[in-house]
């Protein structure tokens, strides 16, 4: 056996955490001495506190470390796992974006002397959209759940014998903007009008064009409505994106391009 302290040692955690540990019922000691109150551990619970360590190092919640620590299921582990890789390898990337814009950001920075210059670089124009034909999918939805729903559109494609022109993306209809649950609206532009579920009508936009990843589009939209607001407009309908340049594309997030469209009119 092992004292609580060769325990700690062995396995590089705290003492405090085996207690909490304890408490929990996650890992008890094999023995608890009823008159020093000494904590005693079995090469047995080595490897099932190596295992606990092993599962909080890829991010698992000690309640789900609980859950696999007698889990016959190996099926489901591995599941788990798997899950688990594939979330952390998104976050891996996200976080290699952030970087991207720190280095950009510090480069303007460097530049201008501004620390908020990067919001000043978009273009805003006063463009006249063309009439579009689309299919349409409006739902409340999260932003992750894009995909699930432009494959529904397309898949609609062969089934409404449809020609895509190349035109996708999305319009936000909420007034206030919930990223795992607004009312969206996704299309995907079509050849055929008389097949449309929508027409978008021709109209006045206020127009930039956004480079580089999702996460910071908002960038966009705060330049976009202080134009509209600092010369003497109001939007007139929901603003929406339409994605040029994509991952699809087998492009680089800093390569993306998305036009973001504020339908506008005078005040």
């Amino acid at each position: 056996m092992f004292t609580v302290g060769e325990f700690s040692k062995i396995c590089q955690v705290s003492v405090k955490t085996l207690h909490y540990y304890d408490k929990i019922d996650l890992l008890k000691p094999i023995k608890v001495d009823p008159f020093t109150g000494y904590r005693y551990y079995s090469q047995p619970q080595l490897e099932r506190m190596l295992f606990i360590q092993r599962l909080k190092r890829y991010g698992l919640p000690l309640e789900e470390v609980r859950e696999f620590l007698d889990c016959t299921r190996e099926r489901a582990l591995y599941q788990r796992l798997q899950e688990q890789k594939d979330y952390l390898r998104r976050r891996m990337q996200e976080t290699e974006q952030v970087i991207r814009e720190i280095s950009l950001h510090l480069e303007n920075i460097e530049r201008t002397g501004d620390i908020m210059g990067y919001q000043k670089g978009y273009e805003i124009k006063i463009v006249e959209t063309p009439q579009r034909a689309v299919l349409a999918c409006r739902q409340h939805m999260g932003v992750d759940e894009f995909g699930k729903y432009y494959s529904t559109l397309y898949e609609r494609v062969p089934k409404d014998k449809v020609t895509p022109n190349g035109i996708t993306g999305a319009i936000y209809h909420d007034k206030e903007f919930d990223p795992e649950h607004s009312d969206i609206e996704l299309f995907v532009g079509i050849r055929e009008k008389e097949k449309a579920d929508k027409i978008m009508e021709t109209a006045q936009c206020a127009m930039t064009v956004h480079r580089g990843n999702y996460s910071s589009l908002s960038d966009a939209y705060g330049a976009l409505i202080s134009w509209v607001q600092n010369n003497g407009y109001e939007c007139s309908s929901a603003p929406y994106d339409i994605y040029v340049k994509t991952g699809f594309d087998s492009l680089s997030m800093d390569d993306w391009e998305t036009e973001v469209y504020f339908p506008i009119k005078k005040k």
